[in-house]
């Protein structure tokens, strides 16, 4: 096979579309990539399948004369969305669907992979076609499974994210902060129940979360820098059984958002700091879970960016546009916090719907375009 055309490229990413599988669960997904794989010339390419990870896919293509090994992430894995597109390539896999988009971020990652396996480049690349970034954080188990070792460990990474809300074919992105890290917030309290009439005998866990959840609102107001960004939402709340009965046992569900991975921790200590304060306060006990997972914010390196930023508007084929941060996560953030690296949009123009959508329908045109800015930008990047 020769280099990818731009129709082929959209018959392998209309075949993704239609076998989407969730996180860990990608054996469809992760045969037909090796079976698209298989099929360019071989002489440069090195092909690994960690069996502690077994749908994660790591081809190593050997640079002429090497001086870095330059990492490029596709993530593989679904969502559990029931499309509604009307598409004739639908999924066929009931109540799954890649409604974030990565079918095609798994095909513009095969059209370079196809590009290299017949121009040699000068440093080595690696493509890592990542499961389980959606959710169970991929990339942070892949990092501590060491699945990146020896020759198949980059010096830098890079990734990109569809986004709707760009032009098709265009490239997004900005110093600092593209995504925000996540933290999902667990809160139960535990007290003790009692007749609505004689509330001296119980302790109210329903008074107890309500001052938790007020309280907790100051963390965004008082304790963080009012220039920079941060969000707690506590969107669940459990509590009581009947209206004549004072509740022994309440639980909370939310989650953090934060630019940086300090400004995370910040906001986990003072959420710390206000669940003691409640316990003492109401005498009750207070059990807080804090999970990030993998989530970390995505933290672009500051040279690589800056480099990165600079080819792109360099090029009058490119429509490059600089982005505002996303208070969305992206699991991309953990192994930036390991390699340093860039993350980046590509637009795909579909403004009427949202990533996470039932109706998400990117234009295919973004393919070949977010190939040939991508494969360009990766061959100024060697020479240097």
């Amino acid at each position: 096979m020769s280099v990818l055309s731009e129709s082929e490229l959209i018959q392998i990413r209309r075949h993704l579309h239609q076998i989407p599988e969730l996180a860990l669960a990608e054996k469809e997904t992760h045969d037909y990539l090796i079976e698209v794989i298989q099929k360019f010339k071989q002489d440069y390419l090195e092909v690994e399948i960690p069996s502690t990870l077994p749908t994660v896919i790591l081809v190593l293509v050997k640079g002429r004369k090497p001086h870095r090994t330059i990492g490029y992430r596709a993530d593989i894995d679904a969502l559990p969305v029931t499309e509604k597109t009307g598409l004739a390539f639908s999924s066929k896999h009931e109540g799954v669907m890649h409604a974030c988009g990565h079918d095609i971020h798994m095909t513009v990652a095969l059209g370079l992979l196809s590009y290299f396996s017949e121009n040699q480049p000068q440093d080595n690349l690696l493509f890592f076609f990542q499961p389980a970034e959606e959710s169970q954080s991929g990339g942070m188990q892949a990092y501590e499974k060491r699945i990146f070792h020896d020759q198949f460990k980059p010096d830098e990474f890079y990734g990109l994210h569809d986004n709707p809300a760009l032009p098709a074919g265009s490239i997004g992105c900005r110093m600092g902060t593209l995504f925000a890290g996540t933290t999902e917030v667990n809160i139960d309290i535990l007290g003790k129940s009692g007749h609505a009439a004689f509330p001296q005998d119980a302790n109210d866990t329903v008074v107890a979360a309500a001052s938790l959840i007020m309280q907790v609102q100051t963390i965004i107001s008082r304790s963080i820098d009012p220039i920079q960004s941060g969000v707690i939402t506590l969107g669940k709340i459990e509590a009581g059984t009947i209206r004549n009965v004072i509740a022994g046992q309440a639980r909370i569900e939310g989650t953090i958002r934060g630019l940086t991975q300090n400004m995370i921790l910040t906001i986990d200590q003072r959420l710390k700091e206000i669940c003691l304060g409640i316990e003492k306060s109401f005498g009750v006990e207070v059990k807080l879970d804090l999970n990030q997972g993998g989530y970390w914010p995505v933290e672009n390196n500051p040279q690589l960016t800056k480099n990165f930023i600079s080819y792109m508007k360099s090029q009058p084929t490119v429509n490059f546009i600089t982005t505002e941060p996303k208070m969305t996560g992206e699991d991309f953030g953990f192994l930036l916090a390991k390699f340093p690296g860039t993350m980046f949009w590509l637009g795909v123009g579909d403004p009427d719907s949202q990533l996470h959508t039932a109706t998400l329908n990117p234009d295919e045109k973004s393919i070949q375009r977010g190939v040939d800015a991508i494969k360009g930008f990766l061959i100024n990047r060697m020479r240097q």
